[in-house]
């Protein structure tokens, strides 16, 4: 199995676990993609994390305000009718979940990974990308006909032992 084959399955099972397990939410499989090139314009609710050891990167996960409302709703067991503190809070630590597991998986073939703490941006029309360039792997999970969208771009640190692992041309880019 390859990185970005690793990673994806990571993605897919993190997030059916959190949703299911958090949530009672059933998300499905989500479709797989690959993102590459300048950031597009964004509107709505993106939180995002950052990944560091012998591997390092950035896992994020973005939603409309609308869904980001109905997820603070179910975690929290109380209406929340428009993004607040609570709602950014609740993305937030959704974020650090799915993640979370993500790294800890992916631990067993990349070696020990550690997490920053997630930032949460909700706003319109923006735009933000940190240093390199190069592919997101990006699982679109459909649910109540919203969008949630979970990526990951991962790269090999200067002391990294698996070669064999080393995605041609990896770096990262932040874009939500």
């Amino acid at each position: 199995m390859n990185l970005q084959e690793l990673i994806v399955d990571s993605i897919r099972r993190s997030t059916a676990e959190v949703f299911t397990t958090m949530l009672a939410v059933d998300l499905g499989e989500g479709l797989f993609s690959v993102e590459n090139g300048s950031p597009a314009f964004n509107d709505g609710v993106v939180s995002f994390i950052g990944v560091a050891g012998l591997w390092a990167g950035t896992g994020s996960i973005s939603c409309s305000p609308a869904l980001a409302c109905r997820l603070c709703s179910l975690m929290l067991m109380a209406d929340s009718i428009a993004v607040d503190e609570e709602v950014l809070d609740a993305v937030g630590e959704l974020t650090n979940m799915v993640i979370g597991g993500v790294k800890t998986e992916l631990e067993t073939h990349l070696g020990p990974l550690g997490l920053s703490v997630p930032t949460v941006v909700f706003g319109r029309n923006f735009k933000a990308k940190s240093a390199g360039t190069t592919d997101w792997n990006v699982v679109r999970f459909q649910w109540e006909g919203e969008t949630l969208l979970v990526k990951l771009c991962l790269a090999p640190t200067e002391k990294t032992g698996h070669p064999s692992l080393h995605p041609a041309g990896s770096s990262c880019a932040l874009e939500v």
